[in-house]
């Protein structure tokens, strides 16, 4: 019976009736990913953390990197790219087995986006995938190309309509009051096209580099208004401060 759970029967049953963690394999321990990916997770991830408080009325947020989701005790688990849950918080015994994964009964919900970032044809982003994150009911599914492996847009979203997904030309995502978009620009050094979180008027959400390079300059123009009154006011003969 555990290991046939449901997200919906999981908030009615004890916990002795929930699946075992202890024979799920978690982690492989065995990554292999490219640097591009890798760089485009960690920025999707760092600016969130960075720089965003979450939405209105939410109550904190988990954005991750290649994290296992878990349905149930029975399915092996989807791993995408990069996911965002809101209204979630991250166990404090985050090293006991059952709360180092994404799973839908401690959870207790699927998170609202999922980011798979394409570098082959291999990931099936747009058959099996886009069916699996569909029956998770995760809310916002985006699939990123930046080279075109998959033969359409550099940036493909989908928004859960239904018990299925319907393409969508709108980069906003109401849910979750986050947008998303393509910004061409230098992100640690390598300068790219990146798929980066924004406001609604399309305003990237910094990373903290960039948001302490923001705030300096701020201080800097500041400063430099500062010193031109003083300058206007000595030209009158007026000493500031004085």
């Amino acid at each position: 019976m555990s290991e046939s759970i449901t997200l919906t029967d999981a908030g009615f049953l004890p916990e002795d009736l929930l699946p075992d963690v202890s024979l799920l394999v978690t982690e492989d321990d065995e990554p292999l990913d490219n640097l591009p990916s890798e760089k485009q997770q960690k920025l999707l991830t760092e600016t969130l953390y960075s720089s965003w408080n979450g939405p209105s009325n939410a109550q904190g947020f988990l954005a991750a990197a290649n994290v296992g989701l878990f349905t149930t005790g029975k399915q092996p688990p989807i791993v995408p790219d990069v996911f965002l849950s809101l209204d979630v918080q991250i166990a404090e015994n985050w090293w006991e087995k059952k709360h180092r994964s994404y799973f839908f009964w401690e959870f207790g919900k699927p998170p609202e986006v999922v980011i798979e970032i394409v570098s082959n044809r291999e990931g099936n982003e747009t058959g099996r995938k886009l069916l699996e994150y569909a029956r998770m009911r995760v809310m916002y599914y985006i699939i990123f190309d930046p080279t075109q492996q998959l033969g359409g847009e550099i940036l493909q979203m989908y928004e859960l309509r239904g018990r299925q997904y319907i393409p969508t030309s709108e980069q906003w995502l109401t849910e979750v009051e986050l947008g998303l978009c393509l910004w061409e620009g230098a992100y640690e050094g390598k300068r790219d096209v990146w798929l980066r979180w924004c406001d609604s008027e399309g305003n990237v959400i910094p990373t903290g580099a960039e948001r302490a390079e923001q705030e300096r300059e701020a201080k800097e123009t500041a400063l430099q208004r500062v010193e031109r009154l003083a300058a206007q006011l000595r030209a009158l003969g007026v000493e500031p401060g004085a």
